[in-house]
């Protein structure tokens, strides 16, 4: 074991036994080389990884101190990870939905059959006839104006005053989300994310080469906040990656109250959060949820926006309201991919205009709320006991926690051989945290085909309960 790691041990035991209780300095740098015949730097890497676990905090001119609550140095429920490692996994999963032959209830994406293509090729089509070779320099970042100056008036008729000069457009919300994150962030920084996670929040943490504090969500009431509070209290979080609105996976959505209390937490703390928004349009109910950007008085909430969801998943055209950042992520937009596609940007621009968007949504939440409680019910026949459903109101999304016996990736396996797919735990946790659980797409047709995959699905977790 290195010398630094045996420095670390023997403070970690003597905080846990009472030797120094929380708020008591700690020996100094000379004090300790001193004391354990060891170099400086030794001892400053042994205090600088104490403090990044949420054992020590370091004062400046003072020294460094037992954390605050540092007898529980974190939560079980918050897991840390200084490594993530899922891409692999994200990409075979992904693979096996696109072979038509799989029932796709392991696919991200709605039904396209629901999207209204043909209105979209005609738009497509009445731009491309007036296309010219600067249009492709008018698109660059920021983006098109006219799709910012729409978005921007989109927001303002849910009350949230955005200068289209705010607002960037990119492909598709994952590169919304993965430059917000690269602007904020250097390797080796902390980055809240939610447990369970959106899967590309754990590959972007990887590409990146940064540290993940997952704080637990739960299906009723969204993101622990008292959990949340502390990780920012113990470790220098550089931002959050959040869902506030039809989390993926769970579908949950927090009310009004939590995301304003969430938007003041941050603020307090003075971390940016950058909220994934993708499934907004795809609410149910009387009215649509306000996103926590609505709360956001000081320009802390990136808010990321993607059309692949609600109207067209093939034109990858997404967007971020980035406020005073919008200008760095320009830049790194113009060092990665350029631009977005700008026929595809003209396109939507123009399918907007008409207000055909308003009277397509409506449809759309209307067919996925149906076609979510068929499944579910579907569902609720062939579950083992003590297995549980998500109550997901909108979105195309339903969570299943399965007894803890039952490991739904070999379940993925299985199903996968009988040409049914399915999302399973593993790939929303750097852990092995939701090994038990998977998620369902619902958007797709209901039939017998699909019918008679959450029959099978049924047996083969009986099977997996006898294994």
């Amino acid at each position: 074991m290195a010398k630094y790691q045996r420095l670390m041990d023997e403070i970690q035991q003597q905080i846990e036994a009472g030797i120094w209780l929380p708020g008591t300095r700690l020996p100094s740098l000379r004090q300790q080389v001193a004391q354990q015949g060891v170099s400086l730097m030794t001892v400053l890497h042994a205090y600088e990884l104490l403090e990044s676990q949420g054992w020590i905090v370091s004062r400046p001119q003072s020294g460094y101190y037992v954390a605050p609550r540092a007898l529980a140095p974190a939560p079980l429920s918050v897991a840390i990870s200084e490594q993530v490692d899922i891409n692999d996994f994200v990409f075979d999963v992904l693979q096996a939905t696109r072979d038509p032959a799989i029932v796709p209830f392991g696919s991200a994406f709605p039904d396209p059959a629901l999207f209204p293509q043909r209105q979209l090729m005609r738009s497509l089509a009445n731009v491309s006839h007036h296309l010219t070779p600067t249009d492709a320099l008018h698109n660059l970042p920021p983006g098109n104006a006219t799709l910012r100056q729409l978005l921007a008036q989109r927001y303002a008729r849910q009350g949230i005053t955005l200068s289209p000069d705010e607002i960037v457009i990119t492909s598709g919300a994952l590169e919304a989300l993965n430059l917000s994150l690269q602007s904020l962030t250097e390797p080796g920084d902390y980055v809240v994310i939610e447990q369970p996670s959106f899967y590309g929040a754990l590959q972007a943490i990887e590409r990146l080469k940064l540290k993940a504090l997952a704080i637990p969500v739960d299906a009723r009431n969204g993101i622990d906040l008292v959990q949340l509070e502390e990780a920012l209290q113990r470790w220098p979080v550089k931002a959050c990656w959040l869902m506030t609105t039809l989390q993926n996976p769970l579908s949950v959505t927090l009310t009004p109250e939590r995301k304003q209390q969430l938007v003041a937490l941050l603020a307090r703390y003075q971390v940016p959060m950058i909220e994934d928004d993708v499934y907004a349009e795809l609410w149910a109910g009387d009215a649509p949820p306000l996103p926590a950007k609505a709360w956001d008085r000081q320009g802390n909430v990136l808010h990321c926006g993607s059309f692949s969801k609600s109207l067209v998943a093939g034109f990858r055209v997404g967007w971020v309201a980035a406020g005073q950042h919008a200008q760095r992520i320009q830049r790194l937009q113009l060092m990665s991919t350029l631009s977005t596609s700008a026929p595809m940007q003209l396109a939507l621009a123009d399918f907007l205009a008409t207000r055909r968007y308003d009277t397509h949504l409506k449809r759309l939440r209307q067919i996925l709320a149906k076609r979510q409680q068929m499944v579910r019910q579907a569902l609720m026949k062939v579950l083992p006991p003590q297995a549980t459903v998500s109550e997901a109101r909108g979105g195309y999304f339903l969570w299943v926690t399965l007894p803890e016996s039952i490991n739904t990736t070999r379940l993925y396996q299985r199903a996968l051989a009988q040409g049914i797919s399915i999302a399973p735990g593993q790939l929303f946790s750097a852990g092995e945290q939701f090994r038990h659980c998977f998620r369902l797409n619902t958007a797709w047709p209901w039939d017998s085909r699909a019918e008679a995959a959450i029959v099978k699905l049924g047996q083969l977790m009986a099977e997996g309960q006898a294994d």
